[in-house]
């Protein structure tokens, strides 16, 4: 019997997306770090569950598992890799109901291997695509927009 691709990869399984999210954070891209943990600045490493082109650099949206670096912040967690989860970008995407909606800047949470936030609050909005697949997110998120 098979497996769900979820277990498979010790992820979490997300809901479906309830907008058409365009990729615009490749892999090298620096993000800031929107919870408590103590982390300030992220480079992302990989994108995980990405499907890509041959020689294309992997890309991450709104509500997509990347691998990130920490590369500023206290001691304890710089030089770290670990698991995040975007909940802000710039670029605009599209919601189905026709609405454009971008942020002024890329952030993204801290969350542990079973898809737990690791910090007890969230800094800023975050997108409703995100509350919607990361439930533990959506509920320690101050907005949600």
């Amino acid at each position: 019997m098979a497996k769900p691709l979820g277990a498979m990869k010790n992820l979490p399984l997300g809901k479906a997306m309830t907008a058409k999210v365009s990729r615009s954070l490749p892999v090298g891209a620096s993000i800031v770090c929107a919870d408590n943990t103590g982390a300030k600045e992220l480079e992302i490493i990989s994108v995980r569950g990405y499907r890509g082109v041959r020689r294309r650099l992997p890309a991450a949206g709104i509500g997509d598992l990347v691998v990130v670096s920490v590369k500023k912040g206290k001691p304890e967690v710089r030089n770290q890799i670990m698991l995040g989860v975007i909940v802000r970008q710039k670029k605009p995407y599209t919601r189905y109901d026709g609405s454009k909606i971008g942020f002024e800047d890329n952030a993204a949470v801290i969350v542990s291997d079973e898809g737990l936030p690791k910090g007890t609050e969230i800094k800023g909005a975050i997108a409703r695509e995100v509350a919607d697949k990361w439930n533990k997110i959506g509920s320690i998120a101050s907005i949600v927009v």
